[in-house]
């Protein structure tokens, strides 16, 4: 038995990811009034209900004072005997504003004083205890909604197992660090395919930007420091109840070098973890 805590701003993508765990089974409540928490956490643990995981969405629109409660809710759940798991949903602001110009929908917070930048401002402020609270943060900004689909369904859809599951995500710099990374490493130090005129227009998906790589000591280090660390540290976070962990691999545009890391430590760990996924946001 599980019960999923779905948050985040609004147009970040949470009633997606309610009806992708609607599909895989969840029972699923959108807006549940935070102070309801408990009731429906213990008539979970008591098997009173005829459900076997449940996921609600808690966000901006709860009132105000049950929102305040949440940090001590949680922390309640959490010595009980239900396994909980919170994800927080984020995009940054400009694509929340793209979003809801586009949907023309009227943000929760938003009203005739309050125009719709102060509002997903504001609605930040509101959620920021609670998403620090979370033990899985997606950034949505630039995510298409099959990529979402995936995440959700290799994260969430895993009926008990213990095994951790791990991502590696490749990004470019000038675009922005990954935010939703839990460990990040910096790659724009190494040899750069760009500056030869016969590999920039390719990727590190390229067996000619492989070759390039490959063939620089550097590189090979960088990618051995980066292996050995993981497999120092990546059995503690495990034995400390982590269930997911995303690793982003940065290089200036997010083309070849983080891509080609990527990669390389995709095909590494896929061999120790049984969920191993590979991720590359610029080429997304």
């Amino acid at each position: 038995m599980k019960l999923t805590i779905i948050s985040g701003r609004s147009g970040s993508g949470k009633s997606t990811v309610l009806r992708i765990l609607e599909d895989l089974g969840y029972y699923c409540i959108d807006n549940l009034p935070a102070s309801l928490l408990p009731s429906l956490a213990d008539r979970l643990a008591a098997k009173t209900l005829d459900i076997a995981n449940a996921a609600v969405s808690i966000d901006a629109r709860n009132v105000p004072s049950d929102l305040r409660q949440v940090p001590e809710i949680i922390k309640q759940l959490g010595s009980g005997p239900l396994s909980t798991d919170i994800v927080f949903l984020d995009a940054n602001s400009q694509t929340l504003l793209r979003r809801f110009s586009e949907s023309r929908r009227k943000h929760p917070l938003s009203d005739k004083e309050i125009g719709l930048r102060e509002a997903i401002d504001r609605e930040s402020e509101l959620l920021e205890p609670l998403s620090l609270l979370a033990n899985m943060t997606i950034d949505t900004s630039k995510m298409p909604l099959h990529q979402l689909r995936d995440i959700i369904m290799a994260r969430l859809d895993s009926d008990g197992a213990s095994n951790m599951t791990l991502q590696f995500q490749s990004f470019g710099f000038k675009n922005g660090i990954a935010t939703d990374a839990d460990l990040v490493f910096d790659a724009r130090c190494l040899p750069n395919p760009y500056w030869d005129s016969s590999l920039r227009s390719l990727t590190g998906l390229s067996p000619e930007v492989a070759r390039f790589l490959d063939s620089h000591e550097e590189v090979q280090k960088m990618l051995s420091d980066i292996q050995g660390f993981l497999e120092s540290w990546l059995p503690s976070f495990e034995s400390n109840n982590r269930s997911y962990m995303t690793v982003a691999i940065g290089c200036t545009g997010g083309q070849h070098r983080s891509v080609y890391l990527s990669e390389k430590l995709g095909e590494i760990f896929s061999q120790r973890f049984e969920s191993v996924q590979v991720r590359h946001r610029e080429l997304d």
